[in-house]
């Protein structure tokens, strides 16, 4: 079958759902040969992946993960794509614990550093949390807690088939897209951030056909995030339907920075600025963690907009509560046990 549709992709055809689904189940379940495998995912990128097809490959890889359960009436996820080479700190992750201590339960889907310096999980594990605990401990944080680490490479086992010629490729392919959109526990609210603001629409499309509620989908001047050094674009999935538009920091009513003064570095560095950060230390790195927790308050439906969004943020984290958030998590999931 893939023989078949692969010529379709190399003449640059696109696929009908069933093509796409057919062709991702058999790379999920190891039956596709690396150089058949690898020429299918470079002629998708090159042609660029539809929304058909990259719903049909979500929905697949969805059905082949390990199911998180959690019955909270809202879960929301900041997991974004990654991949802009920016060098800033870990802002999602941050931001994750901001709201999960304003109330909001956070399934925070991630992995280890691909492109950068610190990913998601090498954060948490800086930071003395056990990032690969068993499906159960991940539902009790979920409860207990109020944010649970969803780390993919547990809870995707089927992607073990595609690893090897994703590190051959060494280049971006739809899988650097399809973690946001595969969360084990079924978030329906994501603040989703892309490295390449091509790809706004299409996302927010697709998180509809998905069955999402609420989400933004977001590219700030180069950043797979809200920024505070320009204008960040948005597509706000709400309602059923699709919206693009601009933020600024001042609808935030937080003051512009530089690039630089987001900029992050190694674990141990990372670390530190998350302690200061969670600590309620007063700056440009606190700020675009306000804007971003701020965005994802206003996507659970916990803040009318994005100025309130900010204040609830900044009171999660000036209470000490952000900080606590971490403290439980870091308990509940030992770095040592």
């Amino acid at each position: 079958m893939l023989q078949e549709v692969l010529g379709k992709v190399v003449d640059g055809v696109r696929l009908s759902a069933p093509e796409a689904r057919s062709s991702f189940e058999a790379i999920m379940d190891g039956c596709v040969p690396p150089a058949r495998m690898a020429a299918f995912l470079i002629g998708l990128r090159m042609r660029g992946e539809t929304v058909v097809e990259i719903t049909e490959f979500a929905r697949v890889m969805r059905e082949r993960a390990t199911r998180v359960r959690c019955d909270a009436p809202v879960i929301l996820d900041t997991c974004g794509t990654g991949g802009d080479a920016s060098g800033t700190f870990n802002i999602s992750t941050l931001a994750a614990f901001v709201v999960a201590a304003a109330g909001v339960v956070v399934a925070k889907h991630g992995n280890r550093s691909v492109s950068s310096r610190c990913g998601s999980a090498d954060l948490l594990q800086g930071l003395g949390v056990r990032v690969d605990v068993p499906v159960e401990t991940v539902e009790r944080s979920l409860r207990e807690v109020g944010l649970g680490f969803l780390f993919a490479p547990s809870l995707h086992g089927a992607m073990r088939h595609a690893a090897p010629v994703r590190r051959e490729l060494g280049v971006r392919t739809v899988f650097n897209i399809l973690g946001p959109l595969t969360n084990p526990a079924g978030a329906r609210h994501q603040l989703l951030g892309v490295y390449d603001p091509g790809r706004l629409r299409v996302m927010a499309e697709v998180l509809r056909e998905l069955g999402s509620e609420r989400a933004m989908v977001v590219h700030g001047h180069g950043l797979d995030e809200i920024t505070l050094h320009g204008t960040t674009r948005v597509a706000e999935l709400r309602d059923g339907r699709v919206r693009e538009g601009e933020l600024t920091p001042e609808d935030a009513g937080l003051p512009r920075a530089r690039l630089d003064e987001l900029a992050g570095g190694d674990i141990e560095r990372n670390v530190a600025i998350a302690g200061s950060v969670l600590g309620g230390e007063r700056g440009r790195r606190r700020d675009v963690v306000l804007l971003n927790a701020g965005a994802a308050l206003v996507v659970a439906g916990r803040a009318g907009d994005l100025k309130e969004g900010v204040e609830l943020a900044a009171q999660a984290i000036d209470s000490g509560g952000a900080l606590r958030v971490l403290e439980r998590l870091r308990a509940l999931c030992p770095l040592n046990a």
